[in-house]
């Protein structure tokens, strides 16, 4: 299986004055492609600073980060933002749509910044609107749609410059259970298509929708297990 991701020995710190918090302590792991998986932890584990640095919203302040075979551990902001927009789609809590557009001009965006036509564009962001099951509302604002079906517009959004890796963090967190369960089904379909999704969450019965489950306690990776050897304990 060829590696999308592969983390060694990275370390991150914050400076308060002079002195220095440690959030991650030494974190190695590798992801493959088509891995779907879960990093949980405590508040305070890391686990957010290492979604950033897998999203290449940060940067480690040492170790290497391999990232579909780009070292992307120390470049600049700007070739940062580059591998962002190409490699990575992200979901998050709090949808991040933009409430003047359509749903299908939200999915476009990322495409508007790669530069693609307009016809291709409105093409690309219609398939995978299609693919979330919405096509009935893309012409829809976000304040005309639920919860549920912004989330929806996001993870179209993630996914419409088919990136190497779909992050989420805690995406079901604003939702209802029922609603919850109906995004996680989405995602169990994504990977399907064969997406490597890594999702951030703090709920089990999330978690339990991925097939290996990382867990972070103090600025450590505390436990890695695959699904069999979860069900195993």
């Amino acid at each position: 299986m060829s590696q999308v991701i592969k983390l060694e020995d990275i370390k991150k710190s914050y400076f308060m004055g002079r002195q220095e918090l440690q959030v991650l302590k030494g974190i190695s792991l590798s992801i493959n492609r088509n891995e779907y998986i879960a990093l949980m932890g405590p508040s305070g584990s890391g686990k957010s600073t290492l979604m950033n640095i897998l999203g290449c919203l940060d940067s480690p302040s040492s170790g290497k980060y391999i990232l579909n075979g780009n070292d992307v551990s120390m470049m600049a902001d700007n070739e940062l933002a580059e591998i962002r927009n190409k490699e990575i789609g992200f979901v998050f809590q709090q949808f991040n749509l933009l409430p003047r557009l359509t749903a299908l001009e939200n999915v476009a965006l990322p495409l508007v910044y790669a530069g693609i036509s307009k016809k291709q564009r409105t093409e690309m962001a219609m398939e995978v609107i299609r693919k979330v099951d919405l096509l009935d509302r893309s012409h829809h604002k976000p304040n005309e749609l639920s919860g549920g079906q912004c989330q929806r517009v996001a993870i179209a959004r993630a996914l419409v410059n088919n990136p190497s890796i779909i992050l989420a963090d805690e995406p079901t967190g604003n939702l209802d259970t029922r609603t919850s369960y109906e995004i996680m089904n989405i995602f169990s379909k994504i990977h399907e298509d064969g997406n490597t999704v890594v999702l951030v969450t703090h709920e089990e019965d999330i978690s339990n929708y991925a097939h290996r489950v990382i867990r972070l306690r103090d600025g450590l990776v505390e436990t890695d297990k695959t699904k069999q050897s979860v069900l195993a304990g």
